[in-house]
């Protein structure tokens, strides 16, 4: 019992481990003690220790505890949970709570998915582990993730409005004698490569989906809007 943690179920569920697993040879005990390490018995992954463990993860990421991490990560893989399911919750942090703040999270977390489905486990584990650690050490901005809710929103309530005419393209006569691209600035061929151009359907204002927060390299992203937003204004003479 003391094994199981003091959970009683935790013979009969790994006893529902062996026969669902469908071990095509018989194991020798080492064989079977190594293959039991993987504890599902403390962890039901379609209950409540799968989400409890997956969201004390996400938590422990966002607040930028390593140890943490790496410890409910940890009770995850060892308890049997599907590495890409961690994989894939990994990636998805990698967006949501970090963005631009350090774009290469997102590549950390995809090279660690590669290096998991070439080297497989437990070798292609550690993979997992470093991304975990990167995560958590990384500087954190969900300034994507609250751009991405305002925008869809936005789209969801305005999505009849046309682009402007001069932003269209005119492969016809007729579009052509519509307006369709007329007035169109290129902007490689402006100075600095910035137009100034208005882009919003007429009618709509702009609008300010993305804000990068001080911290990481969305401090060098703030510092290019703050720019662009100054020539902005001298184009338009505001």
């Amino acid at each position: 019992m003391a094994s199981a943690d003091g959970d009683g179920r935790f013979l009969l569920n790994q006893a529902e481990t062996l026969y669902n697993a469908k071990i095509p040879e018989p194991l020798d005990p080492a064989g079977l003690g190594a293959f039991l390490q993987r504890r599902v018995a403390v962890y039901d992954k379609d209950r409540d220790g799968h989400y409890n463990l997956i969201s004390a993860l996400h938590k422990a990421l966002r607040g930028s505890d390593p140890q943490a991490s790496l410890y409910y990560m940890a009770r995850m893989l060892t308890a049997g949970e599907e590495p890409l399911y961690v994989l894939r919750r990994l990636v998805r942090f990698a967006s949501e709570d970090i963005g631009l703040a350090d774009p290469q999270a997102l590549v950390q977390c995809l090279a660690a998915k590669d290096a998991y489905q070439f080297l497989g486990s437990p070798e292609g584990e550690l993979a997992i582990v470093q991304a975990c650690l990167y995560l958590a050490t990384a500087p954190k901005s969900n300034a994507a993730y609250v751009a991405q809710k305002e925008a869809w929103k936005s789209a969801r309530e305005t999505g009849s409005l046309a682009p402007p005419a001069h932003i269209l393209n005119a492969p016809t006569k007729l579009m052509k004698d519509i307006g369709y691209g007329a007035g169109y600035a290129y902007d490689h061929e402006a100075e600095d490569g910035f137009s100034g151009a208005d882009y919003w359907p007429e009618g709509m204002a702009a609008q300010d989906y993305y804000r990068p927060v001080e911290r990481g390299f969305e401090r060098e992203v703030l510092k290019r809007l703050e720019w662009w937003e100054k020539k902005r204004r001298e184009v338009r003479g505001e």
